[in-house]
């Protein structure tokens, strides 16, 4: 497991977080597509892991509804995959929502991003839905976790 320095960061560092998502995914964004997203969200969250001083990886949430927290985005660098900073920063994100009171934490993944599929169902995520991604042309399994050891679910 990797020992990652996990560190809530400010819209300052929308730009560091622009760059680390076009070093991973495509099609590239750019930092006005960040900016418009996170404009008027209610507890817009940004970490960012250093790995040995050097960022490598960025975790995106924000409030989708009063118990509901939404991880929009999660990437780490290739350089460092499968070592274990994505459970360390979404572990971070976790916490963090919890903590302001979150009972739920929420994901989307692409259908066809099955790496990250497994990962969900990995760190105890719940397939809760899917919907149709026009932009895309694919579906996006919807994806959500219980936080802290409250009730289950089904209680709710």
């Amino acid at each position: 497991m990797s020992d990652a320095e996990v560190v809530i960061v400010g819209p300052g560092e929308l730009p560091l977080i622009t760059d680390l998502y076009n070093e991973m995914f495509r099609p590239p964004r750019t930092l006005e597509f960040f900016r418009r997203r996170l404009l008027g969200r209610y507890n817009p969250l940004l970490h960012v892991a250093n790995l040995d001083g050097r960022p490598v990886a960025f975790s995106t949430g924000f409030e989708l509804k009063p118990t509901v927290f939404f991880g929009w985005l999660l990437g780490v660098h290739p350089d460092v995959r499968r070592s274990g900073i994505a459970a360390q920063i979404h572990e971070a994100q976790c916490a963090w929502a919890a903590e302001h009171g979150y009972r739920y934490l929420r994901m989307e993944c692409h259908n066809s991003h099955r790496a990250i599929l497994h990962m969900a169902i990995a760190m105890d995520f719940n397939f809760v839905g899917v919907r149709w991604d026009p932009d895309r042309h694919d579906n996006l399994i919807i994806f959500e976790k219980l936080l802290g050891d409250g009730e289950s679910q089904d209680d709710e």
